[in-house]
């Protein structure tokens, strides 16, 4: 019979014919005429078609299949009905394959873990230290990949290329676990004691272990990838690091629910890492040991980022101290107290400092200033303008002089070298403070009555400025005020600006004073701490320094103050006088020695000026006498030899005072001792 079209499909040919080009899916009439032959654009351009094509063709059965199967469903249904009807027995039903499930209902594992990854790899990335940093991988590992989580570190770590210890010992930094009423494997209401096949920590090894070369932790650490432990060699590596095979008890006893897992840096092994999975959870796969991979990394790097930026943060904070005072000063007169805040734990340094410096007749000079910046640059050109402040007060400089040096050095040190600073000097036997201000916050005075003002100081330009005239102001100290200094830090933010903040402040003063009740003025260091509790959390936009000076003064009847000629008959006078001030004050017993040292210092400073001394005998909770001269030289305390008629007299002091020294002032110097008494 022969075959018509009818009988062919598209694309089909008879027998001994050349098939023929299809155009768009349709047989080409046999009389077309041949096509050209495609270029090689062309032929891509035709396959892209092609799979598009496929790739359409699929998608149209795979959505057309559900469709099939509800027919072929609906027949054989047709077919038991009319089976039954008819009286005979239905035909057997096969049995219906499964129903694909939809695209969206079926993610895979692998999925599952590249989720996991990113979500876990963002969380240890957050860190900034090292707690942060093995929390965030325990934290993001627990429950969702395993069941408890062990992570081992070198104790100590090496930071940089800091070389490591010779002995490679491994402590047990942190663990987590599910906890027991979220534990599947744990029934509630039932005995506390943990069930089997659940990791505990307790039995993650919590001492420290020393890892030795040739063992088999040593070369798990050495090859640097996870390993299942369900070899010999592995389940050998995680008995050393547990302390022997009797830990292993306490974990479970499928080799491949537990993966051990190294951490390099960027130079060496730093540590492990121990997932562990329960028994009635699925067993780590080959894919897992990839996903322990990826975390083991991105922690160890960031452990490496957090241990040098501990190590910064570290020196960052020692060069902060160093740059600062140590310890206040106890001047006669004067109880001082004092605070440094940096302006946030990522910027531990800054150009803010605070110091108290002892000046000749029992004076103080009260210094506080800021550097523009926070940097270690800042630190720097702070420590430099401390120690030229400090200079300058030795010289017992005016302080608008003391400011007008520090102004010339900042110029010296650079043209963009800016800084504020407000130079006080405290003289307790006179009950006044003298200021001086370079473009500082001004200070706050706390009175005994409870009331709290703001100085008026002229602002003055800050110091770098240039060609600038600073100006002083001679105010009134009375015993038992407060006077507050501080950095702008502490008044000023981005939530209000320095007056706003400096009243604040005035009122916090008033404030604290009330609870202690008026003539009580309440504690430095809880005057201090009051203060500060002004700032709040997202209003330290700076560093902060801190100075508080109370004010007791030194009461008129115990100072005595005297004028001497340079004259031979000085040292016979000056021990007269002496003996009359102590038996005023009651201390006959210090009497002789005080006449002996007073003698040697006013012989001394005869011998070199012609011109009047002074004599000034200060009674505190120390006998303090003051010789002053308009020579320049200062006394140097030498070992006279045998032959020698003079060079005792500063020997004789050193030994029988309780200090002394010598200070140059503005027109000669000053020489002075302390003694000790009991009244």
């Amino acid at each position: 019979m022969a075959e018509t079209p009818a009988d062919l499909t598209a694309g089909q040919t008879r027998p001994g014919e050349a098939p023929r080009p299809l155009r768009h899916g349709v047989p080409a009439p046999a009389d077309a005429p041949p096509p050209p032959r495609p270029t090689p654009a062309q032929n891509e351009d035709e396959a892209a078609l092609a799979s598009l094509t496929q790739a359409s063709e699929t998608a149209v059965a795979d959505a057309m299949s559900p469709l099939v199967d509800v027919e072929a469903s609906l027949a054989r249904l047709k077919e038991d009905i009319a089976a039954r009807a008819a009286g005979s027995p239905a035909p057997p039903t096969p049995p219906a394959p499964p129903a694909p499930p939809a695209p969206q209902d079926r993610p895979t594992r692998h999925e599952d873990r590249l989720r996991f990854v990113g979500a876990a790899t963002r969380r240890i990335a957050r860190g900034m230290d090292l707690d942060e940093i093995v929390t965030g991988l325990c934290r993001a590992s627990v429950p969702t990949f395993c069941d408890a989580i062990g992570v081992y570190l070198r104790d100590p770590l090496p930071v940089g290329e800091e070389r490591p210890a010779d002995r490679l010992l491994l402590r047990l930094r942190h663990t987590d676990r599910i906890p027991a009423e979220r534990d599947p494997a744990g029934a509630a209401g039932t005995d506390p004691a943990p069930p089997a096949g659940r990791p505990q920590p307790d039995a993650l090894g919590a001492a420290l272990r020393e890892v030795k070369p040739g063992s088999a932790l040593y070369e798990v650490l050495r090859a640097v990838r996870p390993v299942r432990t369900d070899t010999p060699a592995a389940r050998a590596a995680l008995a050393e690091l547990l302390g022997g095979e009797g830990e292993l008890d306490a974990l479970p006893s499928g080799g491949r629910q537990a993966i051990l897992a190294p951490l390099r840096g960027r130079r060496r092994v730093i540590g492990a890492v121990l997932f562990l999975r329960a028994e009635h959870r699925d067993a780590f796969e080959h894919d897992d040991l990839l996903v322990t991979a990826q975390l083991a990394t991105h922690s160890a790097l960031g452990i490496d980022k957090a241990v040098l930026y501990g190590r910064e943060a570290y020196i960052a904070d020692q060069l902060q101290r160093t740059m600062l005072p140590e310890t206040l000063p106890h001047s006669t007169g004067v109880h001082l107290a004092s605070r440094y805040l940096p302006a946030a734990e990522t910027t531990r340094v800054g150009g803010d400092w605070y110091d108290a410096i002892p000046l000749p007749g029992s004076r103080v000079a009260l210094v506080v200033g800021d550097v523009m910046g926070h940097s270690m640059t800042s630190a720097a050109i702070m420590g430099q303008l401390r120690t030229t402040a400090q200079t300058l007060a030795g010289l017992d400089l005016p302080p608008q002089e003391v400011l007008h040096h520090l102004d010339e050095q900042a110029q010296r040190l650079g043209t963009d070298r800016m800084a504020t600073c407000l130079y006080a000097v405290y003289d307790p036997a006179l009950h006044r403070i003298t200021v001086a201000n370079a473009g500082h916050p001004p200070p706050l005075l706390l009175h005994t009555d409870g009331q709290a003002e703001v100085l008026r100081v002229p602002p003055g330009a800050p110091i770098g400025v240039g060609g600038v005239d600073f100006e002083a102001v001679e105010l009134e100290a009375p015993a038992g005020a407060t006077l507050l200094l501080y950095t702008d830090g502490l008044v000023e933010s981005r939530m209000r600006d320095v007056w706003s903040g400096i009243e604040l402040v005035r009122d916090k003063l008033a404030a604290t004073a009330q609870q202690t009740g008026p003539g009580q003025p309440p504690p430095l260091e809880t005057l201090c701490d009051e203060v500060l509790d002004l700032i709040g959390p997202g209003d330290r936009d700076d560093d902060i320094a801190l100075l508080a000076a109370r004010f007791d003064g030194i009461a008129p009847h115990d100072v005595a103050s005297f004028t001497l000629e340079g004259e031979d008959t000085a040292p016979g006078r000056a021990r007269r006088l002496t003996r009359q001030a102590l038996a005023q004050w009651e201390l006959d017993e210090h009497s002789e020695v005080a006449e002996l040292l007073v003698s040697e210092i006013v012989t001394n400073a005869v011998r070199h000026t012609p011109r009047p001394l002074g004599l000034r005998l200060l009674r505190t909770d120390v006998l303090r006498c003051e010789v002053t001269d308009d020579a320049p030289q200062l006394p140097r305390l030498r070992h006279a030899r045998a032959t020698d008629e003079d060079g005792r007299g500063l020997y004789l002091v050193n030994r029988l005072a309780r200090r002394w020294g010598a200070t140059r002032l503005s027109a000669g110097k000053v020489v002075w001792f302390e003694l000790g008494i009991t009244a």
